[in-house]
Protein backbone atom coordinates (compact mmCIF):
# COMPACT_ATOMS: atom_id res chain seq x y z
CA UNK A 1 0.00 0.00 0.00
CA UNK A 2 1.28 3.46 -0.78
CA UNK A 3 2.12 5.70 1.78
CA UNK A 4 1.37 8.50 -0.88
CA UNK A 5 -2.67 9.55 -1.04
CA UNK A 6 -4.34 8.12 -4.35
CA UNK A 7 -7.39 8.66 -5.76
CA UNK A 8 -8.68 6.12 -7.97
CA UNK A 9 -10.56 6.96 -11.25
CA UNK A 10 -13.45 4.50 -12.82
CA UNK A 11 -15.93 4.91 -15.15
CA UNK A 12 -18.24 5.69 -12.59
CA UNK A 13 -16.53 5.85 -9.18
CA UNK A 14 -13.58 7.09 -6.95
CA UNK A 15 -12.41 5.53 -4.75
CA UNK A 16 -9.92 7.98 -2.41
CA UNK A 17 -7.45 6.89 0.17
CA UNK A 18 -5.93 9.22 2.50
CA UNK A 19 -7.06 12.31 3.89
CA UNK A 20 -5.43 14.48 1.34
CA UNK A 21 -7.25 12.72 -1.36
CA UNK A 22 -10.17 12.13 0.39
CA UNK A 23 -10.68 15.87 0.35
CA UNK A 24 -10.32 16.31 -3.15
CA UNK A 25 -12.51 13.58 -4.10
CA UNK A 26 -15.25 15.62 -1.38
CA UNK A 27 -16.00 18.52 -3.46
CA UNK A 28 -15.94 16.59 -7.06
CA UNK A 29 -19.98 16.37 -6.80
CA UNK A 30 -21.06 19.72 -5.69
CA UNK A 31 -24.48 21.11 -5.32
CA UNK A 32 -27.05 21.62 -7.74
CA UNK A 33 -28.32 24.38 -6.78
CA UNK A 34 -24.58 26.40 -6.59
CA UNK A 35 -24.09 25.38 -9.99
CA UNK A 36 -27.60 26.55 -11.48
CA UNK A 37 -26.92 29.85 -9.29
CA UNK A 38 -23.58 30.41 -10.79
CA UNK A 39 -25.08 29.67 -14.33
CA UNK A 40 -27.89 32.33 -13.66
CA UNK A 41 -25.79 35.17 -12.73
CA UNK A 42 -23.06 34.29 -15.66
CA UNK A 43 -26.21 34.29 -17.49
CA UNK A 44 -27.75 37.32 -16.44
CA UNK A 45 -24.55 39.79 -15.81
CA UNK A 46 -22.84 38.57 -19.55
CA UNK A 47 -19.70 37.15 -17.38
CA UNK A 48 -17.23 34.91 -18.92
CA UNK A 49 -15.19 33.12 -16.14
CA UNK A 50 -11.31 31.84 -17.03
CA UNK A 51 -9.36 29.79 -14.42
CA UNK A 52 -5.64 27.85 -13.78
CA UNK A 53 -5.99 24.64 -13.12
CA UNK A 54 -4.65 25.14 -9.42
CA UNK A 55 -7.78 26.46 -7.86
CA UNK A 56 -9.09 24.66 -5.07
CA UNK A 57 -11.06 21.65 -4.94
CA UNK A 58 -14.24 23.33 -3.95
CA UNK A 59 -13.80 25.81 -6.62
CA UNK A 60 -12.62 23.21 -8.92
CA UNK A 61 -15.33 21.00 -8.73
CA UNK A 62 -17.88 23.85 -9.41
CA UNK A 63 -15.67 25.47 -12.42
CA UNK A 64 -15.93 22.05 -14.00
CA UNK A 65 -19.76 21.39 -13.99
CA UNK A 66 -20.43 24.70 -15.82
CA UNK A 67 -21.19 25.26 -18.96
CA UNK A 68 -18.18 25.86 -21.13
CA UNK A 69 -19.63 29.07 -22.62
CA UNK A 70 -18.96 30.48 -19.61
CA UNK A 71 -15.69 28.74 -18.47
CA UNK A 72 -12.45 27.76 -19.36
CA UNK A 73 -10.03 25.70 -17.32
CA UNK A 74 -7.00 26.27 -18.62
CA UNK A 75 -2.85 27.02 -17.81
CA UNK A 76 -1.84 30.82 -17.56
CA UNK A 77 -1.38 31.18 -21.62
CA UNK A 78 -4.50 29.63 -22.95
CA UNK A 79 -6.50 31.94 -20.35
CA UNK A 80 -5.56 34.75 -22.05
CA UNK A 81 -6.43 32.85 -25.81
CA UNK A 82 -9.81 31.87 -23.87
CA UNK A 83 -10.46 35.03 -22.82
CA UNK A 84 -10.07 36.54 -26.26
CA UNK A 85 -12.36 33.94 -27.40
CA UNK A 86 -15.49 34.96 -24.68
CA UNK A 87 -14.99 38.88 -25.99
CA UNK A 88 -15.63 37.61 -29.44
CA UNK A 89 -18.73 35.97 -28.63
CA UNK A 90 -20.14 39.12 -26.71
CA UNK A 91 -19.08 38.75 -22.72
CA UNK A 92 -18.71 41.89 -21.74
CA UNK A 93 -16.68 40.79 -18.35
CA UNK A 94 -14.10 38.61 -17.46
CA UNK A 95 -13.78 36.80 -14.18
CA UNK A 96 -10.03 35.63 -13.98
CA UNK A 97 -8.92 32.91 -11.57
CA UNK A 98 -5.55 32.57 -10.88
CA UNK A 99 -2.94 34.96 -9.50
CA UNK A 100 -2.03 38.69 -10.58
CA UNK A 101 -0.04 37.89 -13.20
CA UNK A 102 -3.06 36.30 -14.63
CA UNK A 103 -5.27 38.89 -14.19
CA UNK A 104 -2.78 40.71 -15.78
CA UNK A 105 -1.75 38.76 -18.83
CA UNK A 106 -5.61 38.67 -20.00
CA UNK A 107 -6.11 42.30 -19.45
CA UNK A 108 -3.13 43.13 -21.63
CA UNK A 109 -3.94 40.65 -24.71
CA UNK A 110 -7.57 41.75 -24.22
CA UNK A 111 -6.96 45.76 -25.03
CA UNK A 112 -4.16 44.01 -27.97
CA UNK A 113 -6.84 42.36 -29.29
CA UNK A 114 -9.11 45.09 -29.76
CA UNK A 115 -11.73 44.22 -26.49
CA UNK A 116 -10.61 46.96 -24.07
CA UNK A 117 -13.41 47.75 -23.18
CA UNK A 118 -14.32 44.51 -22.02
CA UNK A 119 -13.79 44.44 -18.08
CA UNK A 120 -11.45 42.18 -16.44
CA UNK A 121 -11.31 41.27 -12.62
CA UNK A 122 -9.70 39.47 -10.01
CA UNK A 123 -11.68 38.14 -6.83
CA UNK A 124 -9.17 39.60 -4.23
CA UNK A 125 -8.53 43.02 -3.35
CA UNK A 126 -5.07 42.27 -1.68
CA UNK A 127 -2.92 41.12 -3.88
CA UNK A 128 -2.51 37.70 -5.06
CA UNK A 129 1.29 36.62 -5.41
CA UNK A 130 3.39 33.84 -6.55
CA UNK A 131 6.80 33.32 -5.52
CA UNK A 132 7.79 32.80 -9.08
CA UNK A 133 6.45 35.93 -10.03
CA UNK A 134 8.74 37.75 -6.77
CA UNK A 135 11.73 36.27 -7.63
CA UNK A 136 11.91 38.47 -11.17
CA UNK A 137 11.22 41.71 -8.90
CA UNK A 138 14.25 42.34 -6.83
CA UNK A 139 17.46 43.71 -7.18
CA UNK A 140 19.14 40.43 -8.03
CA UNK A 141 17.18 39.88 -11.28
CA UNK A 142 17.69 43.23 -12.19
CA UNK A 143 21.32 42.66 -11.89
CA UNK A 144 21.58 39.43 -13.91
CA UNK A 145 19.46 41.47 -16.62
CA UNK A 146 22.27 44.28 -16.21
CA UNK A 147 24.83 41.27 -16.93
CA UNK A 148 23.02 39.86 -19.71
CA UNK A 149 22.56 43.54 -21.59
CA UNK A 150 26.35 43.42 -21.56
CA UNK A 151 26.89 40.06 -23.65
CA UNK A 152 26.75 39.50 -27.20
CA UNK A 153 23.16 39.14 -28.46
CA UNK A 154 21.10 38.83 -26.13
CA UNK A 155 17.83 37.72 -26.07
CA UNK A 156 16.46 37.16 -22.63
CA UNK A 157 13.52 34.57 -22.57
CA UNK A 158 11.25 35.20 -19.74
CA UNK A 159 8.51 32.90 -18.35
CA UNK A 160 4.92 34.31 -18.83
CA UNK A 161 4.71 33.64 -14.94
CA UNK A 162 5.86 36.79 -13.99
CA UNK A 163 4.40 40.00 -14.27
CA UNK A 164 3.92 42.95 -16.86
CA UNK A 165 6.10 45.18 -14.80
CA UNK A 166 8.87 42.15 -14.39
CA UNK A 167 8.33 41.97 -18.57
CA UNK A 168 8.79 45.83 -19.35
CA UNK A 169 11.70 46.29 -17.14
CA UNK A 170 13.45 43.52 -19.11
CA UNK A 171 12.62 44.57 -21.98
CA UNK A 172 13.99 48.01 -21.71
CA UNK A 173 17.28 46.42 -20.79
CA UNK A 174 17.49 43.46 -23.11
CA UNK A 175 15.85 42.03 -26.16
CA UNK A 176 12.69 39.80 -24.26
CA UNK A 177 10.35 37.37 -25.16
CA UNK A 178 8.34 35.16 -22.94
CA UNK A 179 7.79 31.87 -23.30
CA UNK A 180 5.51 28.83 -21.40
CA UNK A 181 6.63 25.41 -20.08
CA UNK A 182 5.30 24.11 -23.42
CA UNK A 183 7.03 26.09 -25.85
CA UNK A 184 10.26 27.34 -24.00
CA UNK A 185 11.83 24.34 -25.36
CA UNK A 186 11.07 25.20 -29.49
CA UNK A 187 11.49 29.00 -28.39
CA UNK A 188 15.56 28.87 -27.99
CA UNK A 189 16.12 25.90 -30.47
CA UNK A 190 14.26 28.57 -33.11
CA UNK A 191 15.78 31.13 -31.58
CA UNK A 192 19.61 30.11 -31.52
CA UNK A 193 18.90 29.40 -35.51
CA UNK A 194 17.27 32.66 -36.60
CA UNK A 195 19.84 34.51 -34.90
CA UNK A 196 24.16 33.36 -35.44
CA UNK A 197 26.14 34.02 -32.37
CA UNK A 198 23.34 34.97 -30.03
CA UNK A 199 23.29 33.97 -25.83
CA UNK A 200 20.47 32.80 -24.22
CA UNK A 201 18.92 34.48 -20.82
CA UNK A 202 16.49 32.26 -19.56
CA UNK A 203 14.44 33.42 -15.84
CA UNK A 204 13.27 33.55 -13.63
CA UNK A 205 12.55 29.76 -12.62
CA UNK A 206 15.42 28.56 -11.42
CA UNK A 207 14.55 24.72 -11.69
CA UNK A 208 13.53 25.11 -15.12
CA UNK A 209 16.77 26.82 -16.23
CA UNK A 210 18.61 23.94 -14.65
CA UNK A 211 16.06 21.36 -16.58
CA UNK A 212 16.39 23.00 -19.50
CA UNK A 213 20.06 23.14 -19.47
CA UNK A 214 19.77 19.28 -18.47
CA UNK A 215 17.73 18.31 -21.78
CA UNK A 216 19.90 20.37 -24.06
CA UNK A 217 22.81 18.38 -23.13
CA UNK A 218 20.86 15.19 -23.48
CA UNK A 219 19.86 16.44 -27.26
CA UNK A 220 23.80 16.98 -27.74
CA UNK A 221 24.02 13.37 -27.77
CA UNK A 222 21.68 12.23 -30.17
CA UNK A 223 22.65 11.15 -33.45
CA UNK A 224 22.46 14.72 -36.36
CA UNK A 225 18.92 13.17 -37.27
CA UNK A 226 17.63 12.59 -34.18
CA UNK A 227 17.99 16.13 -33.14
CA UNK A 228 16.23 17.45 -36.96
CA UNK A 229 13.60 15.52 -35.51
CA UNK A 230 13.34 18.03 -32.39
CA UNK A 231 14.00 21.21 -34.64
CA UNK A 232 14.87 20.76 -38.15
CA UNK A 233 17.73 23.50 -38.16
CA UNK A 234 19.68 22.24 -35.23
CA UNK A 235 22.35 18.93 -35.24
CA UNK A 236 25.11 17.85 -32.31
CA UNK A 237 27.27 20.81 -33.25
CA UNK A 238 24.77 23.74 -33.34
CA UNK A 239 23.55 22.20 -29.95
CA UNK A 240 26.68 22.31 -28.36
CA UNK A 241 27.39 25.81 -29.56
CA UNK A 242 24.19 26.58 -27.76
CA UNK A 243 25.04 25.05 -24.28
CA UNK A 244 27.90 27.24 -24.23
CA UNK A 245 25.44 29.98 -24.64
CA UNK A 246 22.34 29.35 -22.70
CA UNK A 247 22.34 31.19 -19.45
CA UNK A 248 19.67 30.91 -16.62
CA UNK A 249 18.54 32.81 -13.31
CA UNK A 250 19.78 30.67 -10.13
CA UNK A 251 17.67 32.44 -7.73
CA UNK A 252 13.83 31.78 -8.24
CA UNK A 253 11.82 29.16 -7.57
CA UNK A 254 7.99 28.13 -7.21
CA UNK A 255 6.94 27.25 -3.79
CA UNK A 256 5.06 24.56 -5.05
CA UNK A 257 6.91 22.58 -6.86
CA UNK A 258 9.95 23.25 -5.13
CA UNK A 259 8.37 20.51 -2.85
CA UNK A 260 9.19 17.85 -5.18
CA UNK A 261 12.82 17.32 -4.36
CA UNK A 262 14.70 14.14 -3.58
CA UNK A 263 13.25 12.90 -0.53
CA UNK A 264 9.90 13.01 -2.81
CA UNK A 265 11.83 11.13 -5.30
CA UNK A 266 13.57 8.61 -3.41
CA UNK A 267 10.17 7.23 -2.29
CA UNK A 268 8.10 7.91 -5.61
CA UNK A 269 11.09 5.08 -6.91
CA UNK A 270 10.55 3.08 -3.60
CA UNK A 271 7.14 2.95 -4.09
CA UNK A 272 5.74 3.55 -6.91
CA UNK A 273 8.64 2.30 -9.53
CA UNK A 274 5.72 1.07 -11.99
CA UNK A 275 4.21 4.16 -12.63
CA UNK A 276 3.75 6.62 -15.12
CA UNK A 277 5.64 9.95 -13.90
CA UNK A 278 3.85 13.61 -15.02
CA UNK A 279 6.41 16.48 -13.79
CA UNK A 280 6.04 20.13 -14.67
CA UNK A 281 9.06 21.46 -15.63
CA UNK A 282 9.42 23.46 -12.66
CA UNK A 283 9.65 20.55 -10.86
CA UNK A 284 13.37 20.44 -9.02
CA UNK A 285 16.38 18.28 -10.73
CA UNK A 286 15.71 14.92 -8.91
CA UNK A 287 11.89 15.04 -10.11
CA UNK A 288 12.77 16.07 -13.49
CA UNK A 289 15.75 13.30 -13.79
CA UNK A 290 13.15 10.80 -13.02
CA UNK A 291 10.39 11.88 -15.39
CA UNK A 292 12.64 12.48 -18.07
CA UNK A 293 13.78 8.95 -17.89
CA UNK A 294 10.33 7.48 -17.58
CA UNK A 295 10.07 9.84 -20.54
CA UNK A 296 12.29 8.68 -22.68
CA UNK A 297 11.09 4.52 -21.97
CA UNK A 298 7.47 6.20 -22.89
CA UNK A 299 5.91 6.23 -19.42
CA UNK A 300 6.54 9.64 -18.53
CA UNK A 301 6.01 13.52 -19.54
CA UNK A 302 7.75 16.65 -18.23
CA UNK A 303 6.07 19.86 -19.59
CA UNK A 304 3.17 22.05 -18.70
CA UNK A 305 -0.06 21.39 -17.03
CA UNK A 306 -1.44 20.74 -20.59
CA UNK A 307 0.90 18.40 -21.58
CA UNK A 308 0.61 16.38 -18.50
CA UNK A 309 -3.28 15.80 -18.87
CA UNK A 310 -2.96 15.38 -22.68
CA UNK A 311 -0.16 12.40 -21.79
CA UNK A 312 -2.48 10.51 -19.01
CA UNK A 313 -5.45 10.91 -21.58
CA UNK A 314 -3.28 9.14 -24.66
CA UNK A 315 -2.87 6.65 -21.62
CA UNK A 316 -5.83 6.08 -21.04
CA UNK A 317 -6.97 5.86 -24.81
CA UNK A 318 -3.73 2.83 -24.90
CA UNK A 319 -5.24 0.92 -22.01
CA UNK A 320 -9.21 1.60 -23.44
CA UNK A 321 -7.54 -0.01 -26.86
CA UNK A 322 -6.13 -3.17 -24.85
CA UNK A 323 -8.21 -6.28 -23.99
CA UNK A 324 -8.83 -6.89 -20.67
CA UNK A 325 -9.13 -4.87 -17.70
CA UNK A 326 -6.20 -2.55 -16.19
CA UNK A 327 -4.79 0.50 -14.01
CA UNK A 328 -3.25 2.84 -14.78
CA UNK A 329 -0.75 4.73 -11.88
CA UNK A 330 0.13 8.07 -12.51
CA UNK A 331 2.47 9.97 -9.71
CA UNK A 332 0.92 14.11 -10.41
CA UNK A 333 4.29 15.91 -10.02
CA UNK A 334 2.89 18.94 -10.11
CA UNK A 335 0.54 21.03 -7.89
CA UNK A 336 -2.90 19.00 -6.93
CA UNK A 337 -5.34 21.55 -8.09
CA UNK A 338 -5.59 19.97 -11.06
CA UNK A 339 -6.96 16.77 -10.54
CA UNK A 340 -10.52 17.90 -10.74
CA UNK A 341 -9.89 18.50 -14.54
CA UNK A 342 -8.42 15.10 -14.77
CA UNK A 343 -11.32 13.46 -13.27
CA UNK A 344 -13.40 14.95 -15.68
CA UNK A 345 -11.83 13.87 -18.81
CA UNK A 346 -10.94 10.72 -17.66
CA UNK A 347 -14.64 9.86 -16.24
CA UNK A 348 -15.27 10.97 -19.78
CA UNK A 349 -13.24 8.54 -21.84
CA UNK A 350 -13.74 5.77 -19.73
CA UNK A 351 -17.93 6.17 -20.27
CA UNK A 352 -17.06 6.60 -24.09
CA UNK A 353 -15.33 3.34 -24.25
CA UNK A 354 -17.81 1.63 -22.38
CA UNK A 355 -15.02 0.20 -20.14
CA UNK A 356 -15.43 -0.30 -16.37
CA UNK A 357 -12.61 -1.95 -15.82
CA UNK A 358 -9.93 0.11 -16.47
CA UNK A 359 -8.62 2.11 -13.66
CA UNK A 360 -6.80 5.23 -13.32
CA UNK A 361 -4.61 5.49 -10.35
CA UNK A 362 -3.34 9.15 -9.35
CA UNK A 363 -0.88 9.27 -6.42
CA UNK A 364 -0.27 12.41 -4.92
CA UNK A 365 3.39 12.83 -3.83
CA UNK A 366 2.51 14.45 -0.56
CA UNK A 367 1.95 13.49 3.08
CA UNK A 368 -1.59 12.28 3.35
CA UNK A 369 -1.91 14.67 6.31
CA UNK A 370 -1.34 17.67 4.10
CA UNK A 371 -4.70 19.29 4.83
CA UNK A 372 -6.25 21.98 6.69
CA UNK A 373 -8.83 21.81 9.58
CA UNK A 374 -11.19 24.52 8.70
CA UNK A 375 -14.28 24.50 11.32
CA UNK A 376 -17.07 26.39 9.48
CA UNK A 377 -16.44 24.09 6.49
CA UNK A 378 -18.87 20.71 6.44
CA UNK A 379 -15.90 18.26 5.36
CA UNK A 380 -13.86 20.10 8.25
CA UNK A 381 -10.84 19.89 6.34
CA UNK A 382 -9.39 21.31 3.02
CA UNK A 383 -6.61 19.83 0.95
CA UNK A 384 -3.15 21.47 0.80
CA UNK A 385 -2.40 24.43 3.37
CA UNK A 386 -3.52 27.93 4.24
CA UNK A 387 -0.99 30.30 3.81
CA UNK A 388 2.52 28.35 4.08
CA UNK A 389 2.09 26.35 7.32
CA UNK A 390 3.44 23.08 6.86
CA UNK A 391 5.56 23.40 3.77
CA UNK A 392 8.11 20.91 3.98
CA UNK A 393 9.19 17.92 1.89
CA UNK A 394 6.25 15.80 3.47
CA UNK A 395 4.48 18.00 1.01
CA UNK A 396 2.61 20.88 2.73
CA UNK A 397 2.64 22.67 -0.04
CA UNK A 398 1.35 20.02 -2.54
CA UNK A 399 -1.38 22.97 -2.97
CA UNK A 400 -0.74 26.50 -3.97
CA UNK A 401 -1.40 29.05 -1.31
CA UNK A 402 -1.37 32.31 -3.68
CA UNK A 403 -4.29 30.26 -5.84
CA UNK A 404 -6.44 29.44 -2.25
CA UNK A 405 -7.16 33.07 -2.25
CA UNK A 406 -9.63 32.52 -5.05
CA UNK A 407 -12.85 31.60 -3.41
CA UNK A 408 -16.39 30.29 -4.42
CA UNK A 409 -17.95 33.11 -2.06
CA UNK A 410 -15.75 35.97 -3.67
CA UNK A 411 -16.54 34.32 -7.12
CA UNK A 412 -20.25 35.26 -6.63
CA UNK A 413 -19.68 38.47 -4.97
CA UNK A 414 -17.81 39.57 -8.17
CA UNK A 415 -19.79 38.12 -10.31
CA UNK A 416 -23.33 39.82 -8.75
CA UNK A 417 -21.41 42.97 -8.74
CA UNK A 418 -20.61 42.92 -12.52
CA UNK A 419 -22.73 45.62 -13.34
CA UNK A 420 -21.34 47.47 -10.71
CA UNK A 421 -17.88 48.61 -11.79
CA UNK A 422 -17.80 51.42 -9.52
CA UNK A 423 -18.03 48.78 -6.38
CA UNK A 424 -15.43 46.36 -7.82
CA UNK A 425 -12.63 49.13 -8.54
CA UNK A 426 -10.34 46.98 -5.87
CA UNK A 427 -10.90 43.76 -7.90
CA UNK A 428 -9.00 45.31 -11.37
CA UNK A 429 -5.73 44.22 -12.46
CA UNK A 430 -2.97 46.82 -11.74
CA UNK A 431 -3.20 48.71 -15.34
CA UNK A 432 0.78 49.73 -15.21
CA UNK A 433 0.85 53.15 -16.37
CA UNK A 434 4.00 54.44 -15.33
CA UNK A 435 6.23 55.43 -18.12
CA UNK A 436 9.54 52.73 -18.74
CA UNK A 437 11.57 53.91 -21.84
CA UNK A 438 8.82 56.50 -23.32
CA UNK A 439 6.28 53.68 -22.90
CA UNK A 440 3.90 52.39 -20.26
CA UNK A 441 4.90 49.41 -18.56
CA UNK A 442 1.52 47.58 -19.36
CA UNK A 443 2.18 48.77 -23.33
CA UNK A 444 5.88 47.64 -22.81
CA UNK A 445 5.51 44.63 -21.25
CA UNK A 446 3.00 43.40 -23.73
CA UNK A 447 5.21 43.20 -26.38
CA UNK A 448 7.44 40.22 -25.16
CA UNK A 449 3.83 38.72 -25.05
CA UNK A 450 3.07 39.11 -28.52
CA UNK A 451 6.36 38.47 -29.91
CA UNK A 452 5.79 34.61 -28.65
CA UNK A 453 2.51 34.96 -29.72
CA UNK A 454 3.71 35.89 -33.58
CA UNK A 455 6.80 32.90 -33.06
CA UNK A 456 3.37 30.45 -32.09
CA UNK A 457 1.49 31.43 -35.62
CA UNK A 458 4.01 31.55 -37.75
CA UNK A 459 6.84 29.55 -36.42
CA UNK A 460 9.96 32.16 -36.20
CA UNK A 461 10.78 34.87 -34.16
CA UNK A 462 9.69 38.23 -34.80
CA UNK A 463 11.47 40.20 -37.43
CA UNK A 464 11.87 43.34 -34.89
CA UNK A 465 12.98 40.84 -32.10
CA UNK A 466 15.83 39.56 -34.36
CA UNK A 467 16.79 42.90 -35.26
CA UNK A 468 16.76 44.35 -31.90
CA UNK A 469 19.44 41.38 -30.73
CA UNK A 470 21.61 41.48 -33.57
CA UNK A 471 22.26 45.04 -32.80
CA UNK A 472 23.26 44.11 -29.18
CA UNK A 473 26.67 43.44 -29.98
CA UNK A 474 29.24 41.17 -32.97
CA UNK A 475 30.32 37.98 -31.93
Amino acid sequence: MSSFPTLSITAKQLTPRGSFAEAQAAYLSPDERTIDELVALCRDKNVGIVAHYYMDAELQGVLTRLPDAYVTIADSLKMADAAVGQARDGRQVIVVLGVDFMSENVAAVLDAAGHGDVAVYRLATEPIGCSLAESAEGEAYRSWLTQASGAERPLHVVYINTSLLTKAQAHAVVPTITCTSSNVVQTILTAAAQIPGMTIWYGPDTYMGGNLLAMLSQFATLSDDAIRAIHPAHDQASVRALIDRFHFFEEGNCVVHHMFGDDVVARVQEEHPDALLAAHLEVPGEMFALAARAATEGRGVVGSTSNILGFILDSVDAAVQAEGPSVVPVVLGTEAGMVTSIVRKVQERLRAADRDDVEVQIIFPVASEAVTPVKEDPLGLVPGVRGFEGCTVAGGCATCPYMKMNTLDSLFDVIERADQPAELAGFVPRAYTEQIAGRTAADLGSEPILHMRHFQTHGEMPAALVDDVMQRGTP
